[in-house]
């Protein structure tokens, strides 16, 4: 009885831990969501189930490309998905359906050119020129005409930034891990 006592025991010991892992791993490494509407059409469609990976930004900062998850900064408790476009201490100019970078730094200022993971024809509207202070990001989605990004609602905080896309896990046969800007577009 004793031995059979001390399994059980063993067992709920063994239950308990894999349970506070998976706790730990979903509230800081690893965190699901589900896309919400076309705004990041084509690369993202309405209800493909991701992950989204949580710890590189504690290491290093979010880079231009990268498509994130982070709280609405009008609305902390709803969720977006966007992708970085400009970076701290850049200017963010849209004009005539093109993008310019202007950095604060000597390198040489951007025209950015998105046909990695976008359509070449892609045209982005509004006219927006923005100046991005220390830990403010400017974000939009892919499907430019369909997005309410910061051309809208402005400068996005790092404090907001839960972390990047990682993996698309469904719908099924869509299952794709994320690198750097390697957001190619679907078929």
């Amino acid at each position: 009885m004793m031995d059979f006592l001390k399994k059980i025991f063993n067992f709920f010991d063994l239950f308990i831990l894999f349970f506070l892992v998976a706790l730990l791993m979903r509230f800081f490494v690893v965190q699901p969501f589900l896309v919400r509407g076309d705004s990041m059409y084509p690369t993202f469609h309405n209800l493909d189930y991701l992950f989204v990976e949580r710890l590189t930004y504690y290491f290093r900062e979010p880079q231009r490309g990268e498509v994130i998850v982070f709280h609405f900064p009008k609305n902390e408790s709803d969720f977006f998905i966007k992708r970085i476009i400009g970076l701290p201490g850049e200017r963010v100019i849209i004009k005539n359906g093109k993008i310019a970078i202007e950095k604060a730094t000597k390198t040489p200022d951007i025209n950015l050119d998105e046909h990695v993971y976008l359509p070449k024809d892609l045209f982005t509207q509004g006219d927006t020129d923005t100046t991005l202070r220390k830990d403010e990001y400017f974000v939009l989605g892919d499907n430019r005409s369909a997005s309410y990004d910061s051309r809208l609602w402005g400068v996005l905080p790092r404090r907001d930034i839960v972390g990047k896309v990682l993996l698309r896990v469904l719908p099924p046969g869509q299952a794709k891990i994320f690198f750097g800007e390697d957001y190619s577009m679907r078929n």
